[in-house]
């Protein structure tokens, strides 16, 4: 029993690849046509008939073939969905507090659980003073964090993230994500609103995050001052 599931396996996976490099059926049929053939009948169409009726031998049929092409393409999908919810936190040891924080927080974020709002002051390359917001969920979708959780790299706001400010040139930049919304027009300061569910997050210290939202102050000994904001994501 065990041998003939295995045999049956190796069949269809030929089969697979054997349909990859064509784009249609013609493409397909095609392949399986010499020039001696087509030579003699003259016409590609009949060429094509001639092989999609047997006459060659044992042929996809054009319904196997879209049916192999259609399973192929959802393996594909499938494959890149599980290559994007790679942790890439883990094998690390991760030694500051604050790249532990977001290594804690990864697997949820990318998962839906939770959106968490990172905010990071400290200096650039240059030496300069930047600050700002990002979105760790869409920002795990975008980026590898590779780089950031094994201290090759260092994580700094841009001016592509939700919010950035640069204090030596006072350059300033402003971006929606896909997960929030920037609000100004508040007496109480900068908030943001979560587009899945409406939720506001309030970002500043005096006040209360928002619903189902924390605030964490977390210590570095790479960074000069981070906050995250945890945003819970409830099941209606």
């Amino acid at each position: 029993m065990v041998t003939r599931l295995h045999t049956k396996k190796v069949e269809s996976n030929k089969c697979d690849d054997a349909v990859k490099p064509f784009k249609n059926y013609e493409e397909y049929l095609d392949s399986k046509v010499t020039p001696i053939e087509l030579c003699f009948l003259r016409s590609k169409e009949s060429a094509r008939k001639l092989v999609e009726h047997g006459h060659k031998g044992t042929v996809l049929s054009r319904q196997e073939f879209q049916q192999r092409k259609a399973a192929a393409s959802a393996s594909a999908t499938g494959s890149r969905r599980n290559r994007t919810r790679t942790i890439a936190s883990s094998g690390y040891d991760i030694c500051d507090d604050f790249l532990k924080a977001l290594a804690e927080r990864e697997e949820a974020n990318r998962a839906g659980k939770m959106t968490s709002l990172i905010f990071i002051r400290d200096a650039n390359a240059l030496g300069q003073e930047v600050s700002g917001y990002i979105d760790y969920a869409h920002k795990l979708q975008t980026h590898d964090f590779a780089p950031y959780f094994s201290g090759r790299k260092k994580l700094l706001p841009g001016p592509l993230d939700l919010c950035y400010y640069n204090w030596s040139t006072q350059v300033s930049a402003s971006t929606c994500s896909v997960n929030y919304e920037i609000l100004y027009q508040h007496t109480g300061g900068l908030l943001f609103k979560r587009k899945m569910d409406g939720d506001i997050l309030n970002v500043d210290p005096q006040c209360h995050p928002g619903q189902n939202a924390k605030r964490n102050v977390v210590q570095s000994a790479v960074y000069a001052h981070v906050v995250i904001l945890d945003h819970h994501i409830t099941s209606s």
